[in-house]
């Protein structure tokens, strides 16, 4: 039979969610590649047959995006479906001018379609943009059940960079559980404050298996999504944060927009840090895009641990996705450092080694700073030796996670922490009640017993 030619584009994450819950099973359709971008060291590898299936014996391959139109000739290729996140809405159709130039359709699949139903109350919370607080607002909302004595579960958006087999479904509890699946520092940013909060993590990628064993020990599920992405999982509640400090890309990204649109909530964040003309503009823009979205501001709380920064030369670390693909120039660690007094911010692209020099290169426009890249163990290791290079007195690291779990660093290390503090708005425990009251009843009914 005659099958359709499927590419599916992507970046490790929602490409293979999508092959996963629409085309795994398909008769109809043959994925014949997947295409990477964005994140160092993925593309060249195969998504194995263990995940693809029985359709798949040899697996699928992952190729570079930059060979998409010759994929397309070669393997005659009908339709090609675009499947990642956090790009501009123009970057998009120059991406679709590609395929139709080239002879192919051009699909992008929806939630309607790729949205997974749970048996539990699902809280999803998504963004505009990298970088916008949805790491503290998931962490937020997981306090707030706690509080009542229910049990949340974190399903993280999918960031599978090692081996694919041991990475479908992924359970972290412990620090050791980290180690064990060999977790790189954007994923180790994500996870490790859930786990000092106590609180348990899946992910991997396979998102059904995922789901169905985190329903067994969930009261809650809470969705933290990657990038601008929408959820995986069909929410009983839909929170996005929107960031101030970018205003327009609420209109301008995918999917952020689309996000925007199908929100119940959104926390415009950051606006202690925000021109209020700028939070104007976004409260003006969801306002447009989703009348009956509820609308809550907050601000990121900074604290730090460790050694003083007055007066000190500080050399910032800052979160590397937020700074990359996410567009901005600064993060909470360069706020923290003048905040906080520090005597100067150390141009660390002198001592920058490797990977970590090119991607200074590639984005002249950051303030002084190291972006914590770390994708695999050679990255790490020249992110380590610039920070060990630069001549400063402190590392102000404004990464979620503890930097001295991964590196071996020459000189002492302060924290900053940031934890969502709402200004404004109705609260977030009355928004969460009916999700958080439904949990509790199911309990009490015996339906919610593990």
């Amino acid at each position: 039979m005659n099958r359709k030619r499927v590419v599916i584009m992507g970046a490790a994450g929602r490409d293979f969610h999508d092959f996963n819950v629409v085309f795994r099973n398909d008769s109809d359709v043959e994925v014949v590649a997947f295409t990477a971008t964005q994140i160092p060291g993925i593309a060249g590898r195969r998504y194995p047959a263990q995940l693809a299936g029985a359709r798949y014996p040899k697996g699928i391959p992952i190729l570079d995006e930059g060979q998409l139109e010759q994929l397309i000739a070669d393997e005659r290729v009908d339709t090609v479906v675009f499947a990642y996140s956090d790009v501009s809405h123009e970057f998009v159709m120059h991406q679709a001018s590609r395929v139709l130039a080239a002879g192919a359709d051009f699909q992008l699949l929806g939630p309607g379609r790729t949205m997974i139903a749970s048996s539990r109350p699902v809280i999803a919370i998504g963004a505009t943009r990298t970088g916008a607080g949805k790491s503290q607002t998931t962490r937020k909302i997981a306090g707030l059940i706690a509080m009542r004595r229910l049990t949340p579960v974190v399903i993280r958006h999918p960031m599978p960079y090692g081996d694919l087999v041991e990475q479908r479904v992924e359970r972290f509890a412990t620090y050791a559980d980290l180690d064990r699946y060999e977790t790189t520092i954007e994923e180790r940013e994500e996870y490790e404050p859930h786990l000092d909060a106590g609180r348990v993590v899946y992910a991997g990628v396979d998102y059904e298996a995922i789901l169905r064993q985190a329903e067994r020990e969930a009261d809650v599920i809470l969705w933290d999504g990657g990038n601008n992405d929408f959820p995986f999982y069909r929410p009983d509640l839909y929170i996005v944060v929107a960031d101030p400090l970018r205003a327009g890309d609420e209109r301008r990204y995918h999917p952020g927009e689309t996000n925007i649109r199908m929100a119940d909530v959104v926390v415009i964040n950051k606006v202690d840090s925000a021109e209020p003309d700028d939070i104007e503009a976004v409260r003006g823009s969801v306002t447009a895009l989703n009348p009956t979205a509820r609308i809550v501001t907050a601000r990121s709380d900074l604290t730090l641990s460790g050694p003083s920064i007055q007066g000190k030369r500080v050399v910032v670390v800052e979160d590397g996705p937020t700074l990359t693909h996410g567009g901005m120039h600064f993060g909470a660690g360069v706020v923290a450092a003048r905040r906080f007094g520090a005597g100067s911010l150390v141009d660390p692209r002198s001592a920058a080694v490797g990977s970590i020099n090119a991607v200074l290169e590639r984005y002249p426009d950051l303030e002084p700073h190291v972006p914590a890249m770390g994708y695999g163990p050679a990255q790490v290791a020249e992110l380590e030796a610039t920070l060990n290079a630069v001549d400063a007195d402190i590392v102000l690291s404004a990464t979620p996670i503890d930097l001295t779990r991964v590196l071996t660093l020459n000189k002492p290390i302060t924290r900053v922490h940031y934890e969502l503090a709402q200004v404004g708005g109705p609260s977030l425990a009355s928004l969460i009640e009916p999700i958080v009251g439904s949990a509790e009843e199911a309990l009490v009914a015996g339906a919610g017993v593990r």
